[in-house]
């Protein structure tokens, strides 16, 4: 496992859960949007044997771990890790891009995933656009498909960037069965990103007030949504 940074608390990425985020360096989107472009770009690493000191160090004190990314599904061992968690005693949650359905299933097969969290980007005719050209809807759409299916416990969630529409949302809402819940993530300017990005980055983003007015368009389609 390779991981470029650690939450040491947290009481908000895991539902009902006080935990801990450890990051994983690496992805295979590239997101214009991405707020952990460090982790993809070159991140510096943190020893494995230092975030596993931390928690046994905490175990007993924290709830749950959050593994995130970048995009942890690229990790080798990420299974055995899980496995690592759950005999420490801990809740366990993961963040993906939904890209790599086959780990998705690996894991939701051996029972060490207590909830996920997959990340649905855009519309199926943006996502090359928004998450670069490696980006594929149809993958994210099996790996929700895949989880509403085996009735995991999980959320999807949408980061309402620069140029994301009510139509996108009302286009996203129809593409799926209720889901359990689809949370939204207010856009907040990187620190870093890519020079090319900088206009598109600037552009109008839809906040709170948007979506308070939005959701009664969305919820004709799920009814399970967080503003």
């Amino acid at each position: 496992m390779k991981f470029g940074g650690i939450q040491r608390t947290s009481t908000i990425d895991f539902p009902k859960k006080l935990s801990c985020v450890v990051f994983t360096l690496g992805c295979d989107l590239d997101c214009f949007y991405c707020h952990n472009r460090q982790l993809i770009e070159n991140g510096e690493e943190i020893s494995e044997n230092d975030i596993k000191l931390f928690l046994e160090k905490r175990k007993g004190l924290l709830e749950g771990v959050v593994v995130s990314g970048g995009e942890a599904t690229l990790q080798k061992d990420l299974l055995g890790f899980f496995k690592y968690l759950k005999k420490l005693g801990y809740a366990t949650k993961l963040d993906s891009n939904g890209q790599n359905v086959e780990i998705i299933k690996k894991l939701v097969e051996s029972k060490v995933v207590d909830y996920f969290a997959i990340d649905l980007k855009a519309t199926e005719d943006k996502y090359i656009n928004v998450c670069g050209e490696n980006a594929d809807y149809k993958k994210t759409l099996e790996t929700i498909n895949y989880l509403l299916e085996n009735n995991c416990d999980f959320e999807v969630r949408t980061t309402l960037y620069p140029g994301i529409t009510k139509n996108d949302l009302i286009s996203i809402a129809k593409s799926f069965d209720e889901l359990p819940l689809w949370r939204f993530n207010y856009f907040h300017m990187p620190e870093k990103f890519k020079k090319d990005d900088l206009k598109r980055l600037r552009g109008k983003a839809l906040i709170k007030y948007d979506m308070i007015k939005i959701k009664k368009y969305l919820i004709e389609f799920q009814k399970n949504i967080e503003v």
